[in-house]
């Protein structure tokens, strides 16, 4: 992820305004999961969130979908929203349109297979991995009804360089009132993450603020 994306991560708004980065909702949070579901990580994110009453939105990787069926129809059962994150975590700055459209097209069938059903253009959600997607690429997937889902606050867990704390307190002094804030249910955020979440829904449950999905 680019550093200066991280830092001020409101330049893709001004950069894409078309592209969703937040929802005008007063003292509700949109707290989202990238890289998932993987067996090590997502139900502990589950849990967490059980906790609190708190609704996610996953964005899945096709082939962690395949491989764990079984996690991803309990986020699912636990009525928190899923999306499109592409079948192999694709740069599409570095991927052919063709081959970009038939990896998030992968996904986008192996979603309704485990759904068992045509997703709805309310249901149609994409967040292109690192953030990183040509105009091209996004235009032919706008045309699928599909949402292209930025965000405005990314936590930076899955950064090397990056503590705990320093996530933590990078996190906070981002959120407002719709923010859409960017997690991953990835091994290699595995310990940022432990330390952010658990404290960021305490904080804002007992503010009395709420977590929903983006559908």
């Amino acid at each position: 992820m680019n550093r200066f994306i991280l830092k001020y991560p409101w330049i893709l708004k001004k950069l894409y305004p078309k592209r969703l980065s937040r929802v005008a909702a007063e003292k509700t949070l949109f707290l989202s999961f990238d890289d998932g579901p993987i067996p090590e990580v997502t139900p502990w994110v589950l849990e967490q969130l059980d906790k609190y009453s708190a609704k996610a939105t996953f964005f899945c990787i096709g082939d962690n979908i395949r491989k764990h069926p079984e996690i991803f129809k309990k986020i699912k059962d636990k009525g928190h929203a899923v999306g499109n994150h592409t079948f192999n975590h694709l740069n599409g700055w570095k991927t052919s349109t063709s081959d970009y459209l038939e990896n998030f097209r992968k996904t986008e069938r192996i979603i309704e297979s485990k759904l068992e059903k045509t997703l709805s253009s309310e249901e149609k959600l994409f967040r292109p991995p690192y953030g990183k997607i040509k105009n091209k690429q996004a235009a032919k997937i706008t045309k699928l009804n599909y949402r292209i889902v930025m965000w405005d606050v990314i936590t930076g867990d899955y950064d090397k360089n990056y503590d705990a704390e320093k996530c933590l307190k990078n996190t906070l002094n981002l959120i407002r009132a719709g923010s859409i804030i960017v997690f991953h249910d990835s091994l290699k955020a595995e310990k940022n993450l432990k330390y952010i979440l658990p404290k960021l829904l305490e904080e804002y449950s007992q503010k009395a603020w709420k977590f929903k999905t983006l559908t």
